[in-house]
């Protein structure tokens, strides 16, 4: 763990060019105390898992009272309005952005308000700062699967390590991500809480109309394509199916350094003409496209929560996944579990969903029943319950 002082002298160069943050507003007259700060800097348009947590749970918090500090203002909250170049969206300028607004001008605006909590929805918060903090912990993936030349590598391996040893508790999204932050960083299971995530059971539901018989039967995969997903495992097993009049549809963000290497293999393994790559879907159109699948494919081997296959639970489609870290915990008994190195064990279960309709409608309404028990308003209300117990 790095000391102070080296966090001191890293953040003394960072902070020359921090210069090119825009102001947050606020004349120092105007400032009101608020007991809890809630950090949404991380909203952006396209949301990721981080941000669909992030705009489900602050309206649970209302009854804390708390301010937001947040790129466009909600009715019925406090607001302190802050730049909306912090995201994602800005690629790696946004996030060094971010990490300058929140190491620099965070703490001031936490103690001009006299806060007393920060709540973060991701694993950021100010350092040395003096600030009471509780953060959101998603999942520990980049240390599990590090990506060795990665310029995010310092603040994987560095940085947040040092804002959970600093915080006052932490919030994760499952007993796997948990198990691994005690593991990692050997940080006490007393100080991590663990509550699960949820859907919106208004967007992700059956849709009776969307089961179309002028489609091939598919199978659909829905997330990025990144190495530890496991998709080109995926493919090989897809490739070995005994069943060969169905296809295999791959939805999500398309990247160019994977995803070219996907549809090089489909075309080695004679599957090319079989394989579907869609790109980044409006948030609309998913629903649809899950419902209309023979099942959800999803064999990664490592997630944290596992937001795809509980959204494909409450559409009523079939979902196989992997045996290991938290989809277990999201699937229970509704659900295909294989091993995901096993290829054999892949393929033979899109094989038995494939053939069998029997099958895929028991699994369809073991998946409705099991995604019954996740919702929003138990994630917030559990959520709001640590806060105030920090208040």
């Amino acid at each position: 763990m790095r000391d102070p002082k080296y966090w001191e002298k890293v953040m003394g160069k960072a902070k020359i060019k921090s210069s090119g943050l825009k102001s947050s507003g606020l004349k120092s007259s105007e400032l009101k105390s608020s007991e809890l700060v809630v950090n949404l800097a991380v909203l952006m348009k396209k949301p990721t898992g981080i941000t669909l947590y992030a705009q489900n749970i602050y309206p649970y918090l209302q009854p804390l009272q708390p301010l937001l500090l947040i790129a466009q203002a909600q009715l019925g909250f406090d607001c302190h309005i802050i730049p909306d170049n912090m995201t994602p969206n800005q690629g790696s300028k946004g996030h060094l952005r971010r990490l300058l607004w929140t190491q620099f001008a965070l703490p001031q605006l936490y103690h001009q308000f006299k806060a007393n909590l920060l709540f973060s929805p991701l694993p950021e918060a100010p350092l040395f700062a003096h600030c009471r903090q509780i953060v959101m912990v998603h999942d520990l993936i980049p240390w599990r699967f590090p990506k060795r030349f990665s310029p995010l590598t310092p603040y994987f391996r560095a940085y947040i390590p040092q804002v959970l040893q600093q915080s006052e508790h932490i919030i994760c999204n499952s007993l796997a991500t948990a198990q691994d932050i005690t593991q990692f960083w050997g940080i006490p299971a007393s100080k991590i809480t663990s509550i699960p995530l949820a859907y919106d059971p208004l967007h992700f539901r059956v849709l009776a109309e969307a089961r179309r018989s002028d489609l091939p039967p598919y199978f659909l995969y829905l997330g990025r394509p990144d190495p530890h997903k496991n998709l080109t495992r995926l493919l090989q097993a897809f490739a070995q199916m005994k069943t060969q009049d169905c296809q295999l549809w791959i939805a999500g963000p398309q990247d160019n350094r994977y995803t070219p290497l996907l549809q090089q293999q489909a075309q080695e393994l004679g599957i090319g003409d079989r394989l579907v790559f869609l790109d980044y879907l409006p948030l609309a159109e998913v629903p649809r496209l899950i419902n209309q699948a023979l099942a959800l494919v999803f064999p990664s081997l490592w997630e944290g929560f596992g937001f795809p296959v509980l959204e494909a639970m409450a559409c009523g489609t079939p979902v196989i996944t992997s045996n290991l870290s938290s989809l277990p915990e999201v699937v229970g008994e509704a659900g295909i579990l294989i091993d995901p190195y096993n290829l054999d064990e892949l393929a033979a279960a899109m094989d038995e969903v494939a053939r069998d309709v029997g099958l895929r409608s028991q699994l369809r309404q073991l998946g409705l029943s099991r995604a019954s028990q996740f919702s929003w308003e138990k994630t917030g209300e559990a959520t709001r319950e640590v806060l105030r117990s920090f208040l």
